[in-house]
């Protein structure tokens, strides 16, 4: 998409001149790209332009003056239009471009679409103090897992001391049993020497 901007470059007029040089100026500025077509020394250029400016933007004689701006065969407007469009800051809605990153207009959308994200969290803030209470009831189960964990850790405690006492109680017993048999076996011996000593 080009943008056609009809001019009269040898025009006497030094108004028609300066508005020349303002719409190129800005265009410039812009970095949009723009093809000058003089209409002076193009009788061409001239018939096209005054065929295509729409009859209600024609001033009464009906002959359109320079500068005329054209998006490839769309009408954009004469001077005034375009100082009207720069004055309110749309001169990318006038031209039929979309606006570049960065561009007031484009950070304008971008602003509206953050003012519409804020609107729709406040209105998911009861959904958020729905999640703070799920968020609360999830520590509060956190906590009953832990005392639960902790209760456990105790039982296990409390199972291994009872199976060293367990042990203990069964060593013990082992070294019974083993005194036991001892005393058993010196019986039996004291038992055979005095059989030996009546034999003798």
């Amino acid at each position: 998409m080009v943008i056609k901007v009809f001019l009269a470059t040898s025009s006497g007029s030094t108004a028609i001149k300066k508005k020349q040089q303002d719409v190129v100026g800005f265009l410039e500025a812009l970095k949009v790209e723009y093809a000058e077509l003089d209409i002076a020394c193009n009788e061409q250029n001239r018939m096209w332009m005054r065929q295509n400016v729409p009859e209600e933007k024609k001033p009464s004689n009906g002959i359109p003056l320079p500068p005329q701006i054209f998006n490839e065969e769309s009408y954009c407007g004469d001077y005034d239009t375009f100082f009207d469009a720069k004055e309110d800051n749309t001169v990318y809605a006038f031209l039929g471009l979309p606006p570049p990153p960065g561009s007031k207009k484009h950070n304008g959308d971008a602003q509206e679409g953050e003012e519409e994200g804020q609107a729709g969290d406040e209105e998911e803030g009861e959904g958020g103090r729905a999640d703070d209470e799920a968020t609360e009831l999830e520590t509060s189960r956190g906590e009953g897992e832990e005392e639960e964990a902790a209760a456990e850790e105790g039982t296990d405690e409390e199972a291994q001391e009872e199976d060293e006492e367990q042990e203990e109680d069964e060593l013990q017993q082992l070294e019974q049993d083993q005194e036991e048999q001892g005393s058993e076996e010196e019986e039996e011996d004291t038992e055979l020497q005095e059989g030996e000593e009546e034999a003798e």
